[in-house]
């Protein structure tokens, strides 16, 4: 379980004031896999980071009684001087795995090549993604967080990801950010929408898709 308990995110810088999360209070179950709905630049990946302990909110607190992955699919999640190798390796040992072995895992899944051996600042956005996704499959977390990684690679990789990844949904929850209605509806059973600093959440994945395509609408209909 993971609870929000007034939580507010906000980022001021040139006289401008962005809000991200708006005194936000609510509870994310253990073991339930939660598409995070909204628009571009609504704050979703900032919300990851504060969820994850990456970023600090302006103020209120992240409560967790379970162990939470850092955001797959963000380029920051990794040390860009490190090779692949390296960042699997310093990540088993946070976590306590066999280092040998989970080099092997995400060495063969993220099919990365001879990049593995090179430094991560070397890599493109979608081989980040990848190995990224491999070093967090590789591990056993009670919610995953997952920022658009499936978008990542080819059919064949997506294929073998959504595999991976429903495998572990079988024992853990994740909040799963992803523009593709498809991909949410596939993977997540509850959702969220978060808009102007404020998170709605929805027990039933399709309610928190329908409010988000509403906003969308309203935001097309303002800008025509």
């Amino acid at each position: 379980m993971i609870v929000l308990r007034n939580l507010t995110k906000i980022y001021d810088f040139n006289d401008t004031r962005k809000v991200v999360a708006n005194n936000i209070n609510v509870v994310f179950p253990t073991g339930v896999s939660v598409g995070i709905l909204g628009r571009n630049g609504a704050g979703k990946s900032t919300l990851l980071k504060v969820i994850a302990g990456i970023s600090a909110p302006t103020s209120g607190e992240v409560l967790t009684d379970g162990n939470i992955s850092f955001p797959v699919g963000l380029a920051s999640s990794m040390h860009p001087d490190m090779t692949g190798a390296q960042n699997t390796r310093f990540v088993a040992r946070i976590y306590g795995a066999e280092t040998d072995l989970m080099a092997r895992f995400v060495a063969n899944f993220a099919e990365l090549g001879d990049h593995f051996h090179l430094p991560v600042r070397t890599y493109s956005s979608g081989m980040r993604s990848r190995l990224t996704f491999g070093i967090n499959m590789a591990l056993q977390f009670d919610t995953y967080l997952i920022d658009e990684v499936t978008a990542a690679g080819d059919a064949l990789f997506k294929d073998k990801s959504s595999i991976v990844f429903k495998q572990r949904m079988q024992n853990s929850g994740a909040l799963f950010v992803s523009h593709s209605m498809g991909l949410m509806r596939d993977f997540c059973e509850a959702g969220a929408v978060l808009e102007g600093g404020e998170l709605t959440y929805y027990d039933d994945i399709n309610d928190a898709i329908a409010h988000h395509e509403q906003n969308m609408r309203l935001l097309r209909q303002q800008r025509a």
